[in-house]
Parts: structure tokens; C-alpha cells; sequence
């Protein structure tokens, strides 16, 4: 083989890692960036978790100390909650059934 296709072998070689060790450096750096900024967002959820959370200083009684009245009346709250959530979310699906009934017209 002549001398300057050696040449061209090794040049195409070099270029070739070259360009290879800019594309890793390039992607690795991006790939930095992204951990960079999970990092952040889990630092501050994390910083948030740490802190104390308001409480109600209704009664301070244990639960079974207190009148009747007042756990039926937890309980309705919480199971008004409830049914709110299931109309929200039969709502939310018959929107989604109506869009998609129409989509093709």
C-alpha cells in the first residue's frame, strides 16, 4: 500500500476519536447540567419536607376523650371529601370521553 493511504487511515482515525471524546464530553456535560438541576429540585423538596407543619391547636383532647358529635363530624367532612374526589375525577373522565367521541368529526 502506497504511503499516503497510511496517511489517510491514521488522519480518518484521528478525526474519528477526535470527534468521538468532543461528542462524549459534549453529552456528558449536558447529561451534568440535567443531574445538576435534579439535584436542585430534590434539595429543595427535601429542605421542604424538613419543615415543621402547621398544626391546629382545635383540641388537644386524645380522640376518644372527646364527644361523639365530633368524629361524625370528621367522618362526614372526610367522606364529603370523597365524593368530591369521585365526581372530579367522573367528570374529568366524561370530558375526556366527549373529546374523544368528537376528535374524527
Amino acid at each position: 500500500m502506497p504511503w499516503w493511504i497510511w496517511l489517510l487511515l491514521a488522519l480518518f482515525m484521528l478525526a474519528m476519536v477526535v470527534s468521538g471524546v468532543i461528542y462524549a464530553c459534549l453529552h456528558g456535560y449536558r447529561a451534568f447540567k440535567d443531574v445538576a438541576k435534579l439535584g436542585e429540585r430534590t434539595a429543595k423538596r427535601i429542605e421542604a419536607m424538613g419543615k415543621p407543619l402547621p398544626q391546629n391547636n382545635e383540641n388537644e383532647a386524645p380522640f376518644f376523650t372527646r364527644p361523639l358529635k365530633d368524629a361524625a363530624d370528621r367522618y362526614a367532612d372526610a367522606h364529603a371529601g370523597v365524593i368530591e374526589r369521585h365526581e372530579a375525577k367522573r367528570s374529568r373522565h366524561a370530558q375526556q370521553w366527549a373529546q374523544w367521541r368528537h376528535c374524527n368529526d
